[in-house]
């Protein structure tokens, strides 16, 4: 679990022996797999031809290509954690909403290393064909997370809400 004092939600308790078979899939792909850099586990989570779309933009296919993504990740990202808020499971799917953070030790979206602890919100989907996965569909706050890395600064976004001026659901 996350010590860190800007992640005000804290993760997720969970309890493996009350996991379903599909939720303990997502479990151990985050906190085994992720958080330790094994990607040994690879193959024992996905289809050999499974596909991945992750939270920092990447669309890949295949054990090779994501053991690559997960060596760059963790390598760029020191300490890299994933903290599972939720997860909901409907039929063949599973999906989450997770915090990734790490210490920015390696250049990433033409930022350069800045040493401080980053952050941002993940929502995955997990399609499960059997056991394995065969997709995974990863949105990701790469807004939050580039403004992190610029020790918070950001743009404003142009829109304003006044509500004064709304007229949300009439013909106005």
């Amino acid at each position: 679990m996350n010590t860190h004092t800007e992640h005000p939600e804290p993760a997720m308790a969970i309890d493996r022996a009350q996991l379903s078979p599909q939720k303990e899939v997502v479990r151990k792909f985050y906190q085994d797999m992720w958080d330790r850099a094994d990607v040994s586990l690879i193959p024992e989570i996905f289809h050999k031809d499974f596909t991945f779309r992750g939270s920092l933009g990447p669309v890949l296919v295949g054990h090779s290509q994501f053991s690559e993504y997960v060596r760059w990740v963790t390598e760029s990202l020191e300490d890299y954690t994933s903290d599972i808020l939720g997860m909901v499971e409907e039929g063949n799917q599973v999906s989450g909403k997770l915090r990734f953070h790490g210490f920015h030790r390696k250049p990433l979206f033409g930022r350069a290393p800045t040493g401080r602890h980053v952050w941002w919100y993940g929502a995955p989907i997990f399609t499960f064909d059997g056991p394995k996965v065969r997709d995974l569909w990863v949105l990701g706050d790469i807004h939050g997370l580039i403004s992190r890395m610029n020790d918070g600064q950001t743009e404003e976004a142009d829109f304003s809400a006044n509500a004064s001026t709304l007229s949300i659901g009439t013909n106005a």
